[in-house]
Parts: C-alpha cells; sequence; structure tokens
C-alpha cells in the first residue's frame, strides 16, 4: 500500500503544504535552515498535515488556510522529532543520520524550539481561537507524555494501562488535533468535530502501537531506524509488558532484566516475544483502536477525502516502516 497514491485526492494541497514549510523555515539564520531542511527534507509520512488537509476538505473546506495549519502541525511535530533524538541519544531516523548525531544536540534542541515558537506565530496568521486552543493544548500534552515516557524508562512494572497514557499523550495527540483542527477550519458541526477528533486519537494510538510492533519485527533499512531502539533505551512498550504478562517465569526475568538495564540478548529477548505471541496481541490491539477510528469518520459526508482518511486506516496497520 503506497501512501503517496492514498493522498491523491489532496496532492495538490500537500505541494501547497510543501511550499510553506519551505517558505516558513526561511530563517536568516543560516543554521536552522539548514537543520530544519536537513530533517523536513528526509520526507517521513506527513500523515498528521495530511490529516488536517483531508479533514478540511472532506467537510467542506474551501480557503487555504488549511494549508498554513497543516504546516504548523508539521512544523510541532518536527521539533518533537528534534527533541526525543537528542532525549534517546538517537543516531538514525528515516534512514540517515539523526541532527543531533549530524549538527549536535544543542543545535537540535535550539532548531527544536524555533520551530515551536514558528509553529506558534503561523496559528495566529489564521485568526482562528478555537484552532489555536486545540493546538496550542496539545503541545502541553505532548510535552507531559515525554516526561511520562522518561519516567517509565528502565521501569519493569509498567502497566499497559500507564504505557497507553504515555501513547495517547506522546503520539495521539497530535494525530488528534491535526484532525480535529481540519474539522474547526471547515466550521464542522460539534458531532463532527468530536468525530475528526476521535478519529485521530484512535488512528494515532494505533500508529504507534503498530511502531511498537515494527521495533521487534522489521528491518532497519525498511524502518528507517535501528531495529530494536526501544529494548536499548529501555522502554517498556506493549510487546515486553506482554511478556512480562503471561511470559515463563526465565522470559519475565529476561525482560526484566532488559527493560532495567537496557542491556539484553536481542535474539532471546525476540524469542520470548514471539513464544508469547506479544506481537499478534499488539496488533490486535491496534485493530480495535482502528475499528474505533472507523466508526468515527463513518459520519462523515460520502466523498474522495473521507476515502482518503479510511485508507489511513488500513496502512497504518499494514505498513512495514
Amino acid at each position: 500500500m503506497n501512501l503517496p497514491d492514498l493522498m491523491n485526492p489532496i496532492a495538490d494541497d500537500m505541494r501547497e503544504l510543501d511550499a510553506v514549510i519551505r517558505g516558513r523555515l526561511n530563517s536568516e539564520v543560516v543554521l536552522i535552515r539548514t537543520i530544519g531542511e536537513y530533517i523536513v527534507g528526509a520526507g517521513g509520512k506527513r500523515m498528521r498535515p495530511a490529516m488536517v488537509l483531508a479533514v478540511a476538505k472532506a467537510l467542506g473546506y474551501e480557503g487555504t488556510n488549511h494549508h498554513v495549519m497543516a504546516a504548523v502541525v508539521e512544523f510541532i511535530h518536527t521539533s518533537t522529532l528534534l527533541h526525543d533524538d537528542v532525549v534517546d541519544e538517537s543516531d538514525l531516523r528515516r534512514g540517515r543520520s539523526t541532527a543531533n548525531a549530524v549538527f549536535g544536540n544543542a543545535a537540535s534542541i535550539l532548531v527544536g524550539d524555533y520551530l515551536y515558537s514558528r509553529s506558534f506565530e503561523m496559528m495566529v496568521e489564521c485568526n482562528s481561537m478555537r484552532a489555536m486552543t486545540v493546538l496550542s493544548g496539545a503541545t502541553t500534552i505532548i510535552a507531559e507524555g515525554e516526561v511520562l515516557q522518561l519516567l517509565n524508562v528502565h521501569d519493569p512494572d509498567v502497566s499497559r494501562e500507564r504505557y497507553l497514557q504515555v501513547v495517547r499523550y506522546k503520539t495521539a495527540k497530535l494525530f488528534e488535533a491535526a484532525a480535529q483542527v481540519g474539522a474547526i477550519l471547515a466550521e464542522a458541526s460539534t458531532e463532527l468535530e468530536q468525530a475528526a477528533a476521535a478519529y485521530g486519537r484512535h488512528l494515532g494510538t494505533a500508529f504507534q502501537l503498530i511502531d511498537d510492533v515494527l521495533d521487534y519485527s522489521g528491518d532497519a533499512e525498511a524502518l528507517g531506524k535501528n531495529v530494536g531502539d526501544d529494548l536499548r533505551e529501555g522502554k517498556p512498550t506493549l510487546p515486553l509488558i506482554r511478556v512480562m504478562e503471561v511470559g515463563t517465569p526465565a522470559e519475565q526475568q529476561l525482560i526484566k532484566t532488559a527493560i532495567e538495564t537496557g542491556d539484553a540478548d536481542f535474539t532471546a529477548v525476540a524469542q520470548a516475544i514471539y513464544n508469547t505471541d506479544a506481537l499478534t496481541y499488539t496488533r490486535d490491539a491496534a485493530d480495535a483502536e482502528i475499528q474505533i477510528a472507523l466508526e468515527a469518520v463513518s459520519v462523515f459526508p460520502e466523498s474522495p477525502f473521507k476515502q482518503t482518511l479510511i485508507e489511513f486506516c488500513q496502512f497504518s496497520l499494514k505498513r512495514d516502516r
């Protein structure tokens, strides 16, 4: 399933989005332009900004502010990537070296701050207090999610509920905000706006669950990051939590040690995950989230844009990167 093909109905809008992104990266400070172009130019799926565009068009929006708001969402997302890679000490993303590996931690943090600030500046242009409220609130929740995840690192006692709270704060919240802002721009009814938010929230949760599956089932070339990074960082993701719930005492001890130290035999951990069918368990959890997302978007009027939103759900489940 090819994501660019799924975006055909909003292809013109995606081109406009790219123009806005590159135009707003045009700082007089050369390093900001360089790092901004480096990470934005790396590509990525652009699903979050695409959701702003697709939801707005699906609900009848005919203006151009959705291009600016989609760029705001992409800038917020990009800034979180810059900060995440410093916190996680990552050196590979989207198939190439992270910005912090190339330019250093200080530059990455500061350019991430710039993109956050730039995104708020752009929000004001659209003159929508409701959209600003949703996006500014989302940035707060995302930051809380980052701190919650930090508290969970190297803690083998993290429950499924604590893990899902981090997912909903750190990842799903921006998906939710992106979809909701699309509805706000279209001046949709309260029912449709709430449906858009639910769609984004549950799709975003499923997206992260599949990311966690891919950390133990993908290959580095396809994923664009190092397979097993979550384990090395001591992150208790759902596949590991599942082994802790149903694995043998030896498997539970293996995972406990892996989470506590970030240093374990990856092959043995992968075998324990396989033995407990933890990846299927996690995929099933993602599928349950997708079914809720599909139910939410079912109230949208029929259109090619609604179909794109539906296909985003299928892509999120079946992707290999």
